[in-house]
């Protein structure tokens, strides 16, 4: 995608074809600020802080900071410690694990001086793979814009938009480039078509801030709103789909996502508004089957929830407590939304029913 007319991917190599640089998510959207990785540490610093996030874009620099760490020592026993290392900075998404396994399996009959050079390959591989996914996944998503476009113009409502919500950041910034629930969007908006995104503000870290700053320098017509304006929304006509990404997709097509995803699958349900889900291959986890029993949910610090980071008045960007000091805070990142709760799911290879069924019939390989 691009940022004041320049193209870019959310990961890239500097010119020591070494290090890469990200966006630090962090000052996001308040200021464009790269960061430069150089080692395994800083991958794995600037993962569990956030500097860098979404599942596909983790699982991409995830895979990069292997190949520092075999740049430093080659060895099979480094290999497998710096993976077991970078893997525990973020338990939920599966993408991590799958990206790192593939470095491994890449490298490790090479000779040690060669490992380096096929890790940093298989990476940028790993990136290659994870742009065309997300572009196939618009195409498909795609279709279900047009499909509601089209039955709106034949009820006499081709004047009003597709209005689509969405919950957490699944664009560009939290893949190597499109997005996954956003790639459809852009397509929509690019080939001419009349939409409106509701931006859920995904609390306790507003990444709808960043859908929202993505949309906007894009000039996707959007509405910034809280996480539980959704229902309020759905229940007046006023959504037609809902679209989200996902963290880790099972067996059965249960869905981890965002905290407040599956409130939003409940109200998608009760209002009869089809419920989305964007899942790249590198998301699907056929190992599991009970989503709700087997996945694990991250729990991330509880200063999150009682503190927030904006804008100042001054113009600087700091944090605010929003909570007493005596009130203690949990803070699960992550919930677990049902297979029956999903219309279905938007793959690179079509869409399915969110179903070992469904998943089979795409990916007969992967049972």
């Amino acid at each position: 995608m691009k940022i004041n007319g320049t193209p870019y991917r959310s990961v890239w190599l500097d010119a020591d074809g070494h290090s890469i640089r990200i966006f630090d998510q962090t000052r996001l959207p308040w200021a464009v600020e790269e960061l430069v990785l150089s080692d395994e540490e800083s991958v794995a610093a600037a993962i569990r802080s956030m500097q860098v996030r979404g599942a596909p874009l983790i699982g991409a620099v995830g895979a990069y900071g292997l190949a520092m760490a075999l740049r430093r020592d080659p060895s099979i026993e480094n290999l497998e410690r710096s993976a077991a290392m970078l893997n525990e900075t973020r338990p939920t998404a599966v993408n991590l694990k799958w990206a790192l396994d593939r470095i491994c399996a890449a490298v490790r009959n090479h000779p040690p001086e060669r490992r380096a050079d096929a890790a940093y390959a298989e990476a940028a591989a790993i990136c290659d793979d994870d742009v065309e996914t997300n572009r196939r996944i618009g195409e498909h998503g795609l279709e279900l814009l047009q499909e509601i476009a089209a039955r709106k113009k034949a009820e006499g409502r081709g004047d009003e938009p597709v209005r689509v919500l969405t919950h957490c950041n699944a664009g560009w910034i939290a893949t190597v480039d499109y997005g996954t629930a956003l790639s459809p969007i852009y397509q929509a908006h690019d080939a001419g078509m009349d939409v409106h995104v509701w931006v859920d503000e995904t609390r306790p870290r507003n990444q709808g801030a960043l859908t929202a700053w993505e949309l906007g320098s894009h000039g996707v017509p959007h509405t910034f709103v809280t996480d539980n304006a959704g229902g309020h929304l759905m229940q007046h006509g006023m959504v037609d789909i809902v679209i989200v990404g996902t963290d880790r997709v099972t067996r059965n097509g249960d869905v981890a996502n965002k905290i407040g995803t599956y409130l939003k699958a409940l109200a998608a349900r009760d209002n009869d508004i089809p419920f989305w889900v964007a899942l790249p291959h590198s998301t699907l986890d056929m190992s599991v089957r009970d989503g709700l029993a087997e996945i694990p949910i991250e729990e991330r610090s509880a200063a999150e929830v009682t503190a927030t980071t904006g804008r100042l008045p001054e113009g600087g960007v700091g944090a605010i407590r929003v909570a007493p000091e005596s009130s203690p805070a949990a803070n699960p990142a992550f919930d677990v939304t049902p297979a029956r709760l999903v219309t279905g799911l938007i793959t690179e290879r079509g869409r399915c029913e969110a179903s070992e069924e469904g998943l089979s019939s795409l990916y007969p390989e992967k049972v």
